[in-house]
């Protein structure tokens, strides 16, 4: 699905990635773990096709993300979910209407977004926070609804980049299983975070970065 072919990014006299290369499979869950500043955001931006790369290719399954013209591009993005740290929820918003937003932006119609937005809150356990605005709710059920918000146009990809870096233990346990969850009803899914823990209770495949580089993937090590 995901294929980096010798890439390097480099900004200014920065190096973010040095020659990377690996391919992430359709329905794999593949967490990447590395300290602040090891590559791994940048390498979130450039499967968005947010950045170039200096050198290489990214592809999404057979597509050069960086020759695709704007409108090739929207559509491509809207083949991924994204779940970010800080949520990035509309605050003035409900619950549902977070949701239901995401759905209106693609053309949904409202019987599709009154048939399809509580199912999704039920798979992250907020159904009964349906009508609660951002700010009457804890961190990790903001971050629930912001994977809800993330797969509820039934994305191919999620990429989730440090979701669990503002959450307590308990908290980022849940959002872990909630991406074993949708990694399990057939999902890919990227997973970025510093937290090694993070990455052990997961239990997938690892690749671990370092200063842009790849150090270890355990696929490679089976």
């Amino acid at each position: 699905m995901i294929y980096f072919n010798n890439v390097s990014k480099v900004y200014r006299d920065t190096v973010a990635l040095d020659d990377v290369t690996f391919t992430v499979e359709s329905g794999e869950f593949v967490s990447i773990v590395g300290h602040s500043g090891a590559g791994k955001t940048t390498l979130t931006k450039l499967i968005l096709a947010e950045e170039s790369p200096s050198d290489g290719t990214v592809f999404f399954e057979s597509i050069n993300v960086n020759k695709l013209k704007n409108k090739d591009l929207t559509k491509l993005r809207r083949r991924i979910g994204m779940v970010f740290q800080d949520y990035k929820l509309l605050s003035n918003k409900t619950a549902y209407e977070n949701i239901a937003f995401a759905m209106e932006a693609v053309g949904k119609t409202e019987e599709e977004i009154a048939s399809d937005v509580p199912h999704v809150l039920e798979l992250v356990d907020l159904s009964h926070r349906v009508m609660h605005f951002p700010y009457q709710m804890s961190g990790g059920e903001q971050q629930r609804l912001a994977i809800a918000r993330a797969i509820i146009n039934q994305p191919e990809l999620v990429i989730a980049d440090e979701p669990t870096g503002n959450l307590d233990p308990v908290n980022t346990h849940e959002i872990v299983q909630i991406l074993k969850k949708i990694n399990d009803l057939g999902t890919t899914v990227i997973l970025t975070t510093h937290n090694r823990g993070v990455i052990e209770s997961v239990g997938k495949r690892m690749i671990t970065m370092e200063n842009g580089k790849i150090i270890r993937d355990t696929k490679q090590d089976k």
